[in-house]
């Protein structure tokens, strides 16, 4: 398989804490690799610095095998915040603005609204949309441009069960596609329900990573430092 990341002891300290501290990770192309973590262990961090928003304090990263060159972000989607949208204008204008900013023409603003099912709300203003369905949006936006990654911070956070689903079998038809997905969540369930491989990180350091099979299974969340795997579900 081809490798699309890999990081190398990978570290940010900020003063005395140790937030991400020489973490390796290998991500092959067509894979659903989920970061699991509680909160705090470093995982927003981690995007952070894979998407170049914050600077390392040593280790290293390289996407596509050619490290970090500025060409690679047209090649990567991300969503590493809330979606923020103007909040007066509809979706598809919002879109079109995205789209401008990446260089992307509009004539796949409605393609990107078709696949995340908000076609028949591309005129309502952003303000009437909900939680789920800005979620939604903002994965529309980083669709655009046709990426080969797509790299998500707790895509499902603060969502409703039915926004929860959406999101989910979302992130499987962009799958199924033949995309990457890098995945940072703390739901162990999430993690099982969508991934095929996982990483686990805690307090900034890697605990294990593999098919999503081999590492979460009871006896080997026990072995990783676990040792309430039904309590790890809540994550």
């Amino acid at each position: 398989m081809e490798t699309v990341l890999n990081t190398a002891a990978l570290t940010k300290h900020y003063g005395a804490i140790r937030a991400v501290d020489g973490i390796d990770l290998h991500v092959e192309r067509g894979s659903v690799y989920g970061i699991l973590g509680p909160n705090g262990s470093g995982k927003t961090t981690t995007l952070g610095m894979l998407m170049g928003a914050i600077q390392p304090t040593a280790g290293s990263f390289s996407w596509f095998g050619n490290g970090q060159r500025d060409e690679n972000r047209k090649r990567i989607g991300c969503i590493l915040e809330h979606p923020i949208f103007y909040p007066y204008l509809s979706g598809e204008q919002n879109l079109r603005i995205t789209a401008g900013i990446k260089g992307v023409p509009e004539k796949e603003i409605d393609k990107v609204l078709a696949l995340v099912e908000l076609s028949a709300r591309k005129k309502s203003a952003a303000a009437t949309y909900s939680l789920g369905m800005k979620q939604r949006m903002a994965l529309a936006a980083a669709l655009l441009g046709d990426p080969e990654v797509l790299v998500l911070d707790e895509p499902t956070n603060g969502l409703d069960p039915q926004g929860i689903a959406e999101i989910r079998g979302l992130v499987r038809r962009v799958s199924e596609m033949g995309k990457t997905i890098l995945i940072a969540s703390h739901l162990l369930d999430e993690i099982e329900k969508v991934c095929t491989h996982v990483a686990v990180i805690k307090n900034g350091n890697l605990l294990a990573q593999g098919a999503v099979g081999e590492i979460l299974g009871e006896e080997r969340l026990l072995e990783v430092g676990c040792l309430q795997p039904d309590a790890a579900r809540q994550w």
